[in-house]
């Protein structure tokens, strides 16, 4: 994998599309950011929530693998920060996002985002108009 190169890319994209990117040094795991965002999900917070998650992870280079971090950017969306815990304490929303990267597999998602439309789909961090050309392009086959 050309690390250095995929970086370059989203970076590219980040900047042609306005979003905040900064020079994340680190990898960190998100599997308690995707259980937490179901549940952010379901109180209505799903846009704010991932928007944060987003800046938090790719702008400002914050570890989302810590509990506590999670806590501190679900805290100032409005969440309450001791639902939010019990929710990850108890894997709440285990099982919803293991069906997720259940139909991942099935769907055999090699990267994200993976964007799907009437069978084909569109691989990795893309352009406005590159997804408005694929939807487009469904759409016309639709006609």
């Amino acid at each position: 994998m050309d690390i250095p190169g995929m970086m370059a890319r989203l970076k590219k994209v980040a900047e042609e599309e306005k979003l905040p990117f900064g020079d994340r040094k680190m990898t960190y795991n998100s599997r308690l950011a995707q259980e937490l965002s179901k549940w952010a999900e379901a109180k209505g917070y799903g846009p704010a929530y991932h928007d944060a998650m987003f800046r938090a992870y790719f702008a400002d280079g914050r570890n989302i693998a810590k509990v506590p971090e999670l806590l501190l950017i679900t805290e100032s969306l409005g969440l309450d920060e001791g639902e939010a815990r019990q929710i990850l304490d108890n894997r709440t929303f285990k099982e919803a996002v293991d069906a997720d990267w259940q139909r991942s597999r099935v769907q055999k998602v090699s990267a994200v985002p993976t964007f799907f439309m009437e069978g084909r789909n569109l691989v990795g961090a893309q352009s406005y108009a590159a997804l408005e050309n694929f939807v487009q392009e469904e759409m016309a086959k639709g006609s």
